[in-house]
């Protein structure tokens, strides 16, 4: 029987085996230079469709990420099968910087950000302007998110042959936000389709809506089925012909470079990641009243100068009602 004493050697210092192997752990990670460019089409389960060039591909996130999460409009750096063949899979190790992002929570009280697209020049507001009827407030909280997250925003107007858009044109006609007005039979015969795809050429917008303002009956009309072919229809539930979405799904414009995302439609737009203090960006025709404001002014209180400001004619009443409903829902006093 060996004893071991202070006479021991290499030999006599026992082991423990390590399953994974024997190899020193590092946190040097490979560069990965050779790594292609793709962009992320939609996310499914922690599947990721991307375009490689004219392939489209599925990948998987590399270990190395951590928790960083890819989301759709990324732009990443693959490596491994890029093929785009039947059952092969590439992994994601580079998430390149974001220019823009649109996030949300579930309510004003989840402290949970979740960033639903990545890398949008505009956003596209979708309200029909009856059935259902238009919800202003859920609008101006959509405004926020984007002049928060690098958006620019445009209001797209459906249903205009139930009702008139007359009365959401006075609340942000004069906002210099871009706008277009469709009807039912402007979607039906490709009209709509049209006037909107002129708002987008060359750009990627991402759309937002609740259920049942037509949001993505306009984006079946904006991209024909062939072009949602060659991209790959993935994540979406298909029937007659038409999808609907069930998480952010990014499409090419036919005839240009533009693209186009169509996301779930929303119930509520949480904006528990936003400072109030910039929920006043979101109002431009209000921010220049601000400036007589006292220091640190809620913008709901007695000294506040926008009370001025809308007496005196350059904003209107129920734009500043707006905006401190908004803020009193964003302190958590009010619900929306």
């Amino acid at each position: 029987m060996r004893r071991y004493g202070k006479h021991t050697d290499e030999d006599d210092i026992r082991t423990r085996p390590n399953r994974r192997g024997n190899r020193p752990r590092t946190n040097i990670r490979p560069k990965h230079e050779d790594a292609a460019e793709g962009l992320v089409l939609t996310v499914d389960r922690g599947r990721l469709t991307c375009l490689v060039e004219d392939r489209v591909v599925m990948a998987m996130k590399a270990r190395e990420l951590g928790r960083k999460a890819a989301v759709v409009g990324d732009r990443v750096a693959l490596v491994g099968d890029l093929s785009g063949r039947k059952d092969t899979l590439a992994r994601i190790v580079r998430i390149q910087e974001r220019e823009s992002v649109l996030r949300r929570t579930a309510d004003d009280d989840d402290p949970y950000e979740r960033v639903v697209v990545a890398n949008a020049d505009q956003l596209a507001i979708v309200t029909a302007l009856a059935d259902p009827e238009p919800r202003p407030r859920l609008i101006d909280r959509c405004l926020v998110a984007a002049y928060d997250g690098g958006l620019e925003p445009l209001l797209v107007m459906t249903k205009s042959d139930l009702a008139p858009p007359d009365k959401l044109l006075e609340l942000y006609g004069d906002l210099d936000i871009p706008y277009v007005v469709t009807s039912r039979e402007e979607l039906e015969n490709g009209d709509a389709a049209d006037r909107v795809r002129e708002l987008l050429d060359g750009r990627i917008t991402a759309f937002v809506g609740h259920s049942g303002v037509g949001k993505t009956t306009l984006v079946n009309a904006l991209v024909p089925e062939d072009r949602r072919r060659t991209t790959g229809h993935v994540n979406a539930v298909t029937g007659r012909g038409r999808h609907t979405t069930t998480s952010a799904l990014a499409l090419p414009l036919a005839g240009d470079d533009g693209w186009v995302i169509d996301t779930p439609g929303v119930r509520s737009f949480g904006l528990a990641h936003v400072d109030p203090s910039r929920v006043i960006h979101a109002f431009p025709d209000l921010e220049p009243g601000t400036a007589d404001c006292p220091r640190a002014c809620s913008h709901d209180e007695p000294d506040c100068a926008l009370d001025a400001w809308v007496e005196a004619g350059h904003a209107d009443p129920a734009r500043l009602y707006s905006l401190r409903r908004l803020l009193a829902t964003r302190e958590r006093t009010e619900g929306d």
